[in-house]
């Protein structure tokens, strides 16, 4: 409450009208900001409902809450200068969505990868919003543009990646059997493919192409013979 000193006697303002207190609880109360007329509205008497919005506004402005008007509408607001006060920090933990967590596991063993690239791995097209959480986190970063028609972004991982999960250097990730080893996940229903530069893929690559080839020499093999016993 205001006090008034004048001739070193302390004085209380008299006390507010009926009407007052009831626009002061109609707009304190309110969710949102009022207009005049919705004030009007409200309240039991016809007063001059402007006049004693603008009482009220003097008598909170040098108060911890104000009654401010914006765009014509009424709302109490807690003073600018102690705005501060009212700030709090609070961690939000958040679960990644599938889509994040697969384009993120490509990213990280494709970098530098593209956009088509990742649909391409996944089988899937996916939100841009799907990248831009992952950029959020400062866990994934563009890394220049591919040399192909279109220049396409490619993206990799962050140092805050790295730093976030642990790890030195990329080459400390783990392949997909060291993660089955460990009962992460099941390496039977595990896409290599998502895995694509790590040792164990290009290993399985090498004997994939062993494995063509042995069985390309196999197919001729058999034709030329047959056409010999002809």
């Amino acid at each position: 409450m205001n006090k008034l000193k004048k001739n070193n006697v302390v004085t209380f303002p008299g006390k507010i009208s009926e009407s007052e207190r009831e626009i002061e609880a109609i707009v304190f109360a309110a969710a949102e900001p009022l207009s005049l007329e919705t004030i009007e509205s409200k309240i039991s008497k016809k007063i001059d409902v402007l006049k004693t919005l603008e009482k009220l506004k003097n008598f909170y402005s040098n108060r911890g809450i104000n009654l401010v008007c914006i765009s014509n509408k009424w709302s109490f607001r807690t003073a600018e200068n102690l705005s501060s006060l009212m700030s709090q920090q609070k961690t939000v933990e958040k679960k990644l969505s599938k889509a994040a967590i697969e384009t993120l596991a490509i990213i990280v063993y494709h970098q530098p990868v593209t956009r088509s690239e990742i649909e391409e791995i996944r089988g899937v097209a996916f939100g841009t919003n799907t990248l831009e959480i992952l950029m959020e986190l400062n866990w994934v970063r563009p890394l220049g543009r591919k040399d192909v028609p279109g220049k396409p972004i490619q993206y990799g991982t962050s140092e805050d990646f790295l730093s976030h999960f642990n790890l030195q250097k990329l080459t400390d990730l783990p392949t997909v059997d060291e993660l089955g080893s460990a009962g992460l996940i099941d390496t039977s229903n595990v896409d290599a493919s998502i895995f694509g530069t790590g040792k164990f893929f290009k290993e399985k690559q090498e004997v994939k192409k062993e494995n063509i080839y042995s069985e390309i020499d196999e197919m001729l093999s058999g034709t030329l013979k047959n056409e010999e016993d002809e």
